[in-house]
């Protein structure tokens, strides 16, 4: 398959050439030190292979909600130490006054953070002025922050429209699961989709059954459907003003053939905190003082074994309650049946989603799946089936 977009192998040579790379750094503090640094070795890839080819690369990326107001709180100069410390070399910090001088003294292969990109009201605008300011810098753009392409921003979309763009690797690998799991992946295909509330995934769920051939709905919002097909559900979380948009849901679903899969059986207790007193019961047998708050073991077996006759699998969401125990007993068991048939060569499993991540990880499993994406919203919105600005700009 030809590619949208360019990537790192089209870039030629860019050697002393200054390029501006997009990157997604905006980590977890605590107490000044980075509690998480996931996101920063996210980034090793695309930037150690520029500076090595002699590249002076300039990153970008933002830090907290500014507003386009600086604050030494949000400062990316906290960060070129601890960046440095997971690359394995040298990282610069660059401020927004005298950039272009501090740019000029740059060698071939070093590497520098530019101040966080909010602290530019028009970056959050896309306002031509900004992206002038930030090109003005480089003479090649690279965006690896998928997390972030589903914002028309300065540093995301309008660099990509003025300077020769590229994907960079952990953007390219990002965009090739993505393709392999709902743009053109090997059938059948099951979505795991779970959740609180159907509200936050209506248009998920919407455009999911419309392509996948298995959708199994798990969370809280597996109780709305419950509760559209008749259910009583008792104390459970439960949208019941969303029954009928649930229904039509289904209906969707038996028109394009697409098999939706409730619990029939589920946790349920009367208080929802750690280790309280529970019971499985068929889900028609839900008591009135009582809330669902996981899948039952019938239900996870009989899911697992449809995942058994999948090629296929794209997950967001977990199936229960699942950071309080015992309630995270389905979410675990699926994801690690899940795991297993991805180790076995013979399912091609996605997820994403920051709920999602912690619960793979809760499992043992986070890293025995095809591909799990960091990204929150932009995962969501390509869930969605709509256009990522980010990436769009990639092709142009």
């Amino acid at each position: 398959m030809t590619k949208a977009f360019k990537t790192l192998d089209d870039i030629g040579d860019i050697h002393g050439k200054r390029v501006l790379v997009r990157e997604d750094l905006n980590v977890p503090m605590a107490d000044g030190q980075v509690s998480d640094d996931t996101r920063l070795r996210a980034t090793i890839a695309t930037v150690t292979e520029l500076a090595d080819k002699g590249a002076i690369v300039l990153v970008l990326a933002h830090f907290g909600r500014p507003k386009g107001v600086p604050s030494p709180d949000m400062s990316l100069a906290m960060l070129a130490r601890p960046y440095g410390a997971v690359l394995g070399r040298e990282v610069r910090y660059i401020d927004w006054e005298g950039d272009a001088a501090a740019v000029a003294t740059m060698q071939p292969g070093d590497i520098a953070i530019l101040e966080n990109t909010r602290f530019f009201g028009g970056e959050e605008k896309n306002d031509p002025a900004v992206v002038e300011r930030f090109a003005k810098l480089g003479d090649l753009y690279v965006n690896d922050a998928f997390s972030a392409a589903h914002r028309a921003h300065a540093s995301t979309e309008g660099l990509a429209r003025v300077l020769p763009a590229y994907a960079g690797r952990a953007m390219e690998a990002e965009l090739d699961a993505l393709e392999k799991a709902l743009g053109a992946p090997e059938h059948p295909v099951a979505a795991v989709v779970g959740g609180a509330k159907v509200s936050t995934k209506l248009a998920v769920l919407k455009h999911l059954v419309g392509k996948v051939d298995h959708l199994i709905i798990g969370g809280g919002m597996a109780n709305t459907f419950l509760a559209a097909r008749g259910v009583d559900v008792g104390k459970s979380l439960c949208e019941h003003d969303l029954t009928d948009t649930a229904e039509e849901i289904l209906e969707a679903a038996d028109r394009a053939n697409c098999t939706v899969h409730l619990p029939y059986d589920v946790v349920v207790a009367r208080e929802f905190k750690p280790n309280t007193a529970t019971r499985t019961v068929n889900v028609h047998e839900v008591a009135a003082d009582e809330m669902i708050l996981d899948l039952g073991p019938s239900a996870v077996e009989a899911l697992g074994d449809v995942l058994k006759n999948c090629r296929t699998l794209v997950w967001n969401g977990p199936l229960g309650a699942f950071e309080t125990p015992p309630f995270d007993t389905a979410t675990v068991s699926l994801a690690k049946t899940a795991a297993a048939l991805t180790q076995d060569g013979s399912l091609v499993s996605v997820a994403g989603g920051g709920d999602t991540v912690a619960a793979l990880n809760q499992a043992g499993v986070g890293d025995k799946f095809t591909f799990v994406s960091t990204a929150g919203g932009a995962f969501l919105e390509w869930m969605e089936g709509r256009e990522l600005p980010g990436v769009a700009a990639l092709g142009a």
